[in-house]
């Protein structure tokens, strides 16, 4: 009789386990999502897109897309130039940017406008990568430095990528201690082989978009996409002129891009 008694509150123990917890979640209405990174290569060629979504709870798999906004760039002597969507929420079109221009991005949509002004921001090129085979905290693993030379007394910003299957990587960097010199970005991967194929990426941006992506890479890391869900919000340079507590998530930016392939050996 003991053990009859055991197994039926054993049996009861389950029954309540399988018990289903509805959470309620706060939710927020959703605020736009601007990815618009507009780069120019060195031999003056640019591809620019702009990519809008939307904000979605946090379970949701699918991000929205925002398909029928209108988008232009427009230059400050009245130059404009539309952009078109095509999949996806990207938006594209045959814009060039120039030095010492400045451009202002809009964005209407659901009778809200958004603004941002931003010109182009040089770069230096990548040079050449260096490679240990005896790097990391174990003295193992294969440690890759990209290095570049900074233009002397100009003040510049960089923002850093390096994409491999091994994991990619985000960076900045300003020329307060390395003003003139040659340095380096540090990319550094667990499993990193001979073979492995990276591209590293090196943009000129702004002082704005440095403390913007610090603060960002602060709280996301380094180690995913700059618009992936953050712990606080992080504020760009656009606003929404129509309604300031509606403001967009993401940034403007214009810059040139230096770019290197590297296979490891």
């Amino acid at each position: 009789m003991k053990k009859l008694c055991i197994l039926f509150i054993f049996f009861g123990i389950l029954t309540a386990c399988e018990d289903v917890v509805d959470v309620d979640l706060n939710t927020a209405d959703p605020r736009l999502v601007v990815e618009a990174s507009i780069n120019i290569l060195q031999d003056g060629t640019s591809n620019p897109s702009i990519r809008l979504t939307t904000t979605a709870p946090f379970f949701d798999e699918e991000i929205p897309i925002v398909a029928d906004a209108l988008v232009t760039i427009t230059s400050d002597n009245g130059t404009i130039f539309p952009f078109t969507h095509t999949a996806n929420g990207v938006y594209e079109s045959e814009f060039v940017p120039q030095d010492d221009v400045n451009y202002t991005l809009t964005i209407i949509h659901q009778n809200e406008t958004y603004t941002a002004t931003e010109k182009l921001y040089r770069t230096t090129p990548l040079e050449y990568v260096e490679q240990r085979n005896d790097g990391g905290f174990t003295g193992e693993d294969v440690e890759l430095k990209v290095f570049f030379t900074d233009p002397e007394g100009l003040g510049n910003y960089y923002f850093f990528e390096a994409f491999s299957e091994r994991g990619d990587d985000l960076d900045i960097y300003d020329d307060d201690f390395f003003d003139g010199n040659s340095i380096f970005a540090l990319y550094l991967a667990e499993d990193l082989a001979a073979g492995d194929e990276l591209t590293f990426n090196l943009y000129g941006v702004n002082q704005q978009f440095y403390n913007f992506m610090y603060i960002l890479l602060q709280q996301t890391g380094s180690g995913g996409g700059p618009f992936e869900t953050q712990p606080a919000t992080v504020r760009g340079n656009i606003i929404n002129e129509t309604d300031e507590a509606n403001f967009p998530l993401g940034y403007f930016r214009i810059s040139e891009i230096s770019t290197l392939e590297y296979t490891v050996q």
